[in-house]
């Protein structure tokens, strides 16, 4: 009877020992990777889009388990995919899931895994082996911080292999674009256009992601920021590629420019807008009253570069207003001027003003008109008041069909 006792006790030791010792053991990639149609919710997503990587595909997949096994944490790992080549397979055959997005695209392709991800944390990244992905644990446990929505891995503050980046777009073409983006959206970043990145599930499901191309990468950290997320970065090691790159330098560099151009009017427009205002506004001053400076006489060419300044950037105020109203940028203007005539100036409002200016034009033209013909001389007295008479007339013009054309696009908004 005592030997029975004390062999149950030996077993349930000997159990909790092995429990113990199991639970202590480190799992290995595959135990860590969860596949699709397991019910296990994966702790982290890694989403790489792929177009005919099959060179390197397989090197990715590897250094992502490499990275799983040191952090023992549960992975699905999904291959956005529209290769014509061997990507798809290779990918399946070590465990990834593969989706193909109904619509051609970088952006589409991240948009349509990042349906389908069912991670606490979401990594992405490039399959063409310049990023090494054994270095997203550094980025995973900076993001689960809690002040911190969004990792990136920085290139250019980190080691840039030979050969693995072109000159021109080190030195030139990423450091430019980077500083476009820091200064239209404030996201203080080092590398924009980085494609290694961690965000938490919370703050991707925030964003109002649209692009379908490559300007993908740049809406967002443009929106990332516009919402006041916090983004933290690391430096990382930037490779070599493994098989043809499929970017076009300028092409795909345009669309990120026009694309953030286009979403921060208040830069595009506003900005520009103002300059012309001031410069002609200023230069109309001194031509009126006929200043030198130096060598330099202000008279009647003058007043007419000034007229043509003031013109255009009222025009060009007129862009930014309508720009904002008519669209939904992720940077809003945010000059009080624009905001007060977007928010506050009604078509009739914007109509009377409109015509009041257009009306102080024409008296000034009428009084021109009435000494030229007292006078008789055949010339027209004092030619700049008469240009200047001219300007306010032609801003009073297009403040009437301005108005009537803002009417147009706030009535047709409310419609949609």
């Amino acid at each position: 009877m005592g030997n029975s006792v004390q062999t149950s006790e030996q077993h349930q030791l000997d159990s909790t020992e092995t429990a113990e010792l199991e639970s202590q053991r480190e799992l290995s990639a595959d135990e860590l990777l969860v596949g699709a149609d397991s019910t296990q919710s994966p702790a982290l997503t890694v989403i790489m889009p792929t177009l005919n990587e099959e060179e390197g595909i397989t090197e990715c997949i590897e250094r992502i388990k490499t990275a799983v096994v040191e952090m023992q944490v549960s992975t699905e790992i999904i291959i956005s995919d529209s290769s014509t080549d061997r990507t798809p397979e290779i990918a399946r055959e070590m465990g990834a899931i593969v989706v193909e997005p109904d619509v051609g695209g970088y952006g589409s392709a991240y948009k349509y895994a990042f349906e389908r991800a069912r991670g606490d944390y979401i990594a992405i990244g490039d399959a063409d082996t310049t990023y090494d992905f054994e270095e997203l644990p550094k980025l995973i446990r900076l993001a689960t911080k809690d002040d911190v929505d969004m990792t990136m891995g920085s290139r250019l503050e980190g080691d840039i292999k030979p050969g693995a980046m072109p000159s021109l777009h080190q030195y030139i073409g990423n450091p430019l674009l980077t500083r476009f983006l820091n200064t239209f959206y404030d996201a203080g970043v080092s590398d924009a256009h980085s494609g290694m990145r961690v965000i938490d599930r919370e703050a991707l499901e925030e964003l109002e992601l649209k692009t379908t191309g490559m300007e993908f990468a740049s809406e967002m950290i443009m929106d990332a920021a516009a919402k006041d997320m916090t983004i933290e970065e690391r430096p990382i090691t930037y490779h070599e590629r493994e098989g043809e790159a499929t970017l076009d330098s300028f092409q795909d560099g345009w669309r990120h420019v026009r694309f953030m151009l286009v979403n921060a009017p208040g830069y595009l427009f506003t900005a520009p807008a103002t300059l012309f205002v001031l410069l002609g506004a200023a230069v109309m001053g001194l031509s009126l009253g006929g200043v030198q400076l130096g060598p330099v006489t202000f008279g009647l060419q003058t007043m007419v570069a000034g007229s043509l300044a003031t013109l255009v950037g009222y025009q060009i105020g007129a862009l930014a207003i309508f720009s904002s109203v008519a669209t939904n940028p992720i940077r809003e203007p945010s000059d009080p001027i624009t905001n007060l005539v977007r928010d506050r100036l009604s078509l009739e409002k914007g109509a009377a003003m409109g015509l009041v200016v257009l009306g102080l034009g024409l008296v000034m033209l009428s009084f021109g008109f009435i000494a030229w013909m007292l006078d008789g001389s055949g010339a027209l007295p004092s030619p700049s008041v008469n240009l200047l008479a001219a300007t306010i007339t032609l801003l009073g013009v297009t403040t009437v069909f301005s108005s009537f054309f803002l009417g147009t696009i706030k009535r047709a908004k409310r419609a949609g």
